[in-house]
């Protein structure tokens, strides 16, 4: 393990950090990413799987005023973490229980055991991140968090493959409850093994996250004029557009295309080991050429990546697809996540992420619920220009949707966010190039999903 620290104590907590991340990443890959795919061996309806995947997220995300509110009256942050990773961990025993308990009401059960979840993680994050704020030093801070981030996705992505397997051998021998019983009990002793390491790191006397409201006369006239503002104004609606059809490619590839669970597992696991080889060469950029260009760059491919899920059905090519969605999901959400840090103040960051949050979420929902609308009414067979298409699936709609949505958001929003600290100027041409160069899984996977495989089935025959 190596050292952040001339501080024992503090390069005990770090290390303490870095196996409660490995312990954390276990419980998202091997059980949160299945619980869509729990949906629906439950049978949920696809608007209830939009439900799933966007209401206790944004129920959840108030929790997060609660947590900064506690903080501003305990003055304690560990055990809060303590307390909402525990929620957390103890939250896997009714997802897994009720449904199967209350089978007639299995998939309203799983979505309000799924909101306690995501409460509890919402509890500990403003809390988290203030404890880290204090503990990691500053001048290893991209050091320690990029490690920390490897190990993460590393680690998830090793989960994911090993949860697919199961499921997928479970599916085989007609076991498939037992194959999530498997799972999600897994995940729930991972959180519990964070949650030790967790309570063994130490609490430095620092600057809690506390609920901080805005003050003056002036404070509507600042926010208006807030480049903060305008970001989180983006950002939740990015977060809308995309959850249009985020929710429903599990459906798309489990109901309709009749996935297995190992091509399910290895379509999702490639966006994630996309993430893990691009992570670096996009931080790279970040801290020399700034946030905002990468999200231009980035917003150019986002909204393309629906819309090329309704070109083929072949396999490997929606693989690619997931490669480049990847590819640029780790730049986005990089940059965006660097670009918070940039624009607000360490005294005010608790409030502005808990609002910040908030909207996101709200987005996240209200995209959510318009896409699985969409889905009940929109029809798969239709004429242009005196010509019938048939498409395999109402979901293309819903895509293409999303697709227009995403694209309007950047030609609209983005235009109006200003770099925050002074960087070197690039080109959008010059960005992507320098990621290409640097990395040949990003230069291999344009080559592939830029030809159209041959040999497959066409979504308007």
């Amino acid at each position: 393990m190596p050292s952040f620290s001339r501080d024992p104590a503090v390069d005990r907590s770090l290390s303490h950090s870095l196996k409660d991340a490995a312990a954390f990443a276990t419980m998202t890959g091997i059980g949160e990413t299945y619980l869509s795919a729990f949906g629906i061996f439950l049978k949920a309806s696809t608007p209830q799987i939009g439900l799933l995947a966007s209401l206790p997220p944004m129920l959840a995300s108030l929790v997060q005023l609660l947590s900064a509110w506690l903080g501003r009256m305990t003055g304690k942050r560990k055990a809060i973490v303590i307390a909402g990773a525990s929620l957390q961990g103890l939250a896997w025993l009714p997802i897994l229980g009720l449904p199967l308990l209350f089978p007639e009401h299995a998939v309203p059960l799983l979505i309000a055991s799924v909101v306690i979840y995501h409460s509890g993680a919402h509890l500990a994050a403003p809390q988290w991140s203030s404890l880290m704020g204090d503990i990691v030093p500053a001048r290893k801070r991209g050091r320690f968090f990029g490690l920390r981030t490897r190990i993460i996705t590393a680690v998830t992505f090793g989960s994911l493959m090993v949860g697919g397997t199961v499921l997928h051998l479970s599916a085989g021998k007609d076991s498939t409850l037992l194959g999530f019983v498997a799972l999600f009990s897994v995940a729930c002793i991972a959180r519990f093994v964070s949650v030790y390491h967790l309570g063994r790191m130490q609490d430095p006397s620092g600057h809690v996250a506390a609920l901080e409201l805005p003050v003056g006369h002036d404070w509507w006239q600042r926010l208006r004029e807030s480049n903060a503002v305008r970001f989180s104004i983006f950002f939740a609606m990015m977060q809308f557009a995309v959850a249009i059809a985020s929710p429903f490619f599990t459906v798309y590839m489990l109901r309709d295309l009749q996935f297995t669970y190992l091509h399910f597992t290895l379509n999702t696991g490639t966006a994630i080991l996309a993430q893990f080889l691009t992570l670096s060469q996009w931080g790279r950029i970040s801290d020399v050429f700034g946030n905002r260009r990468i999200l231009a760059v980035t917003s150019l491919f986002i909204p393309l990546t629906p819309m090329l899920w309704t070109l083929s059905t072949n396999v490997w090519y929606l693989v690619a697809l997931q490669a480049l969605s990847g590819f640029s999901w780790a730049g986005f959400s990089l940059s965006a996540g660097n670009f918070i840090y940039d624009l607000i103040s360490p005294q005010r960051r608790a409030t502005y992420l808990a609002v910040h949050n908030i909207l996101a979420n709200v987005g996240i929902f209200s995209g959510a619920v318009l896409g699985g609308f969409l889905a009940i009414v929109m029809p798969t067979q239709f004429s242009v220009f005196g010509i019938g298409v048939t498409w395999l699936s109402s979901l293309y709609g819903v895509f293409i949707v999303s697709t227009m949505a995403r694209a309007l958001v950047a030609l609209v929003l983005l235009p109006r966010l200003r770099e925050v600290r002074s960087v070197r100027p690039i080109s959008l041409s010059q960005v992507i190039f320098r990621v290409t160069r640097m990395n040949a899984l990003a230069g291999l996977m344009f080559e592939i999903v830029g030809s159209r495989p041959k040999n497959d089935r066409q979504s308007g025959e």
